[in-house]
């Protein structure tokens, strides 16, 4: 076992994405702490052999690094720098890992924090879905000084496939931001173009086809809807209620940065009405299903012929 293997390793945030991720870290032989509120999401790792811990405290105390992976820019706070948080209770020469989606000011802020307590800090949100967690094979934006970068390079490469370098602390939160700025807005533009093509009676097969041979392709339309609205399935990868908040995100830090996002804010009007229905906790490719109902056209679905 490496070095780095050696080192104990307490995760935070047993999610949706988080509970693949430490399961998976487990596997390639990290000893693992691990805590999250939801009782159910701690017994899982614990069956597959990772240690429990009550509270936030006892993984301070009981790891060398600490990775964060939860929903919101207030929960990273609380759990860092809260009375009952890692740097109330941790020690110099540990390493704080967040792969949280947070606003940049966030990570600014605990990076400080945690370096006048001799703590470092590492972000590297993620990219991809929670089906590529699942398979380790998520991609991470990572911020970081090069010598903590190569302490959480073992780690990185145990939950994913795909590991960009982006600079200093902070580059991997904002290299995120500009990631889901294009991914959210084009789930926008392919309801609005989707609903388009249902008024107008095309067949969808075969506009699909032509879309994807010219420069209107998109990833978004080509891999994540023909493999879940356009066939159907609606349940949550990455849910319309996160797909706000990181458009909300996006805004503020845009707004901080004095840099105008018209399309931004038109697109998180749209997810704020699709919130206001079932659709919030459905997965963000369902923009394309709430926009149709919206239109009073027929919902897309592709051929079973194009699925295979």
């Amino acid at each position: 076992m490496s070095s780095q293997q050696r080192e104990k390793i307490g995760f935070i945030g047993l999610g949706r994405m988080g509970r693949p991720m430490a399961s998976n870290l487990h596997k390639k032989g990290f000893e693992l702490l691990v805590y999250d509120p939801n009782p159910a999401a701690v017994d899982a790792l614990r069956q597959l052999g990772a240690r429990a811990a009550p509270d936030i405290a006892q993984v301070a105390r009981g790891s060398d690094i600490i990775i964060t992976m939860v929903p919101a820019s207030a929960d990273v706070e609380a759990i860092v720098l809260g009375p009952d948080g890692l740097l109330a209770h941790g020690h110099a020469g540990q390493l704080i890992l967040d792969m949280s989606t947070v606003d940049p000011a966030t990570t600014d802020l605990i990076a400080r924090r945690a370096a006048a307590r001799g703590v470092c800090v590492v972000d590297a949100p993620v990219g991809r879905l929670a089906a590529h967690a699942d398979r380790g094979e998520s991609l991470f934006m990572v911020g970081a000084e090069k010598a903590d970068f190569e302490r959480v390079l073992p780690l990185l490469q145990a939950m994913g496939t795909t590991i960009f370098h982006c600079g200093k602390v902070g580059s991997g939160t904002r290299t995120k931001l500009v990631n889901n700025y294009f991914v959210v807005v084009y789930c926008q533009l392919n309801a609005e173009a989707l609903a388009l093509a249902q008024s107008f009676g095309l067949d969808l097969d075969k506009t699909l086809e032509v879309i994807n041979g010219t420069s209107a392709y998109n990833g978004q339309l080509q891999l994540n809807w023909a493999n879940k609205v356009l066939i159907g399935d609606i349940t949550p990868g990455f849910m319309i209620d996160l797909a706000h908040k990181d458009l909300s995100l996006i805004l503020n830090a845009a707004n901080a940065a004095k840099v105008p996002l018209p399309v931004a804010a038109a697109a998180r009007e749209m997810f704020t009405l699709a919130r206001t229905t079932r659709y919030g906790k459905a997965d963000f490719s369902a923009m394309g299903d709430f926009l149709c109902e919206l239109a009073g056209v027929e919902k897309p679905r592709i051929s079973r012929e194009s699925r295979g």
